[in-house]
């Protein structure tokens, strides 16, 4: 019976023997598992950093914009155009019994003072539904209301950022800040939500009734127009019929023949979202199959110093034969060498696999995320190296001719 203990033993003193070489042989699995290690936190640190943005973009959304129409045989892009109204989003929200909520959208910039603070930002008119559509909830104050955007009251809600740079850590809740000249009162202040997908500061903008934009902010060449309107359907399986059902309503809002192109676009943002969550783990997987081979080639280095060690100690393995070794136990002692560098050299590989991680997110300001699943499938990964390429050699010594093998000079 095998004395597993005993070939530990054989095969550490013999490693010891060459701690050069050992070392050294060990350094292919080392950078390998430090590379799996780092691809694997720098893409879940990337997917953690996209499911965060997209939460804050809120779920079951449709977004249609203005634009892409044909005039006198040219087509125009989509945004090209005025076309969208606030009456066009309160009849999606009337008509269509897949939609849940909707909020119009108008945008544009402006510099906002308070005192002698300014700060140039983005400033959006929409209704109290949007903060619903968008799941976003409050940090201070309130939401303006449906009777505020009625009544056109010089309110407004603001974003982290713009708090930041305007107040300071002071609470703006019921301070007065200017916009263009428009003096407004602060009634609420959102929580930090981040950047979207395409790297914008949604904490960086002001919230206005849309009635006030229209009205005071930005002017309109035709009343009522905005720039945007986002629909919230009832659930996920609700989203192509609210889609269509949209679709539908506003080609017949809007006079759209059977063979004139429409003049908005419908968009499924969570498709969009899902696009990106899909890219973002083909990324991942790329990375770590790069890293992967880098772990392959450290086994190969590991084989080819076995072979030279099968080679050096033919002599010893005859001389073991001799005194009764089995096949088994030569083989087990080079197996158990080989399996002992990958194994070492994965757990230095781990350990410079984090600290190469924490440097990435502390230089970069990229987010990494090492998972306990991680470190086990680039461990167990080495492992399986070591004893795949660690195989022929030990076959190979334990194959020799013990007569032979005594007489290796």
């Amino acid at each position: 019976m095998v004395n597993l203990g005993s070939t530990i033993k054989i095969a550490v003193r013999s490693l010891k023997a060459n701690k050069v070489r050992s070392a050294l042989t060990t350094l292919g699995i080392i950078i390998g598992v430090a590379a799996v290690i780092a691809m694997l936190a720098v893409g879940s640190g990337a997917s953690l950093q996209l499911s965060n943005q997209i939460a804050t973009m809120g779920s079951n959304i449709l977004i249609v914009l203005p634009g892409a129409t044909t005039v006198g045989g040219i087509r125009a892009g989509t945004g090209s155009q005025s076309s969208l109204t606030v009456d066009d989003a309160e009849a999606i929200k009337k008509e269509c019994s897949a939609v849940m909520d909707v909020a119009p959208f108008l945008t544009g910039s402006a510099q906002v003072v308070y005192g002698n603070q300014n700060w140039s930002t983005a400033v959006v008119g929409t209704t109290p539904s949007m903060f619903f559509i968008r799941d976003w909830n409050f940090t201070s104050g309130r939401s303006f209301t449906e009777q505020d955007v009625k009544n056109m009251a010089k309110v407004c809600i603001l974003g982290q950022t713009v708090v930041e740079n305007l107040f300071g850590e002071a609470d703006p809740v019921g301070k007065i800040i200017r916009i263009r000249n428009v003096p407004f009162t602060v009634v609420g202040v959102l929580e930090k939500k981040g950047q979207t997908p395409t790297g914008q500061d949604q904490d960086d903008t002001v919230f206005v009734p849309v009635t006030v934009a229209q009205r005071m902010l930005f002017g309109t060449s035709i009343p009522g127009s905005v720039k945007m309107i986002m629909i919230k359907a009832k659930s996920a399986e609700d989203l192509p019929v609210a889609e269509q059902q949209v679709n539908e309503l506003l080609k017949q809002r809007h006079r759209i023949g059977p063979k004139q192109d429409p003049d908005f676009t419908v968009r499924n943002l969570t498709k969009i979202l899902e696009t990106a969550r899909e890219s973002v783990r083909v990324m991942s997987l790329l990375l770590g199959t790069i890293a992967s081979i880098s772990l392959v080639v450290g086994g190969i280095g590991i084989m080819n110093i076995m072979l030279v060690s099968v080679t050096e100690r033919t002599k010893e393995i005859g001389i073991r034969m001799a005194v009764g070794a089995k096949t088994w136990d030569i083989r087990l002692q080079f197996l158990m060498e080989s399996l002992i560098l990958s194994l070492v050299g994965g757990v230095l590989g781990i350990i410079l696999g984090v600290i190469i991680s924490r440097s990435i997110s502390t230089m970069a300001g990229w987010p990494t995320v090492i998972s306990p699943f991680g470190i086990l499938l680039a461990f167990g990964f080495s492992g399986f190296v070591g004893i795949f390429f660690g195989f022929y050699p030990a076959y190979k010594a334990s194959m020799l001719n013990p007569i032979e093998a005594l007489r290796y000079e």
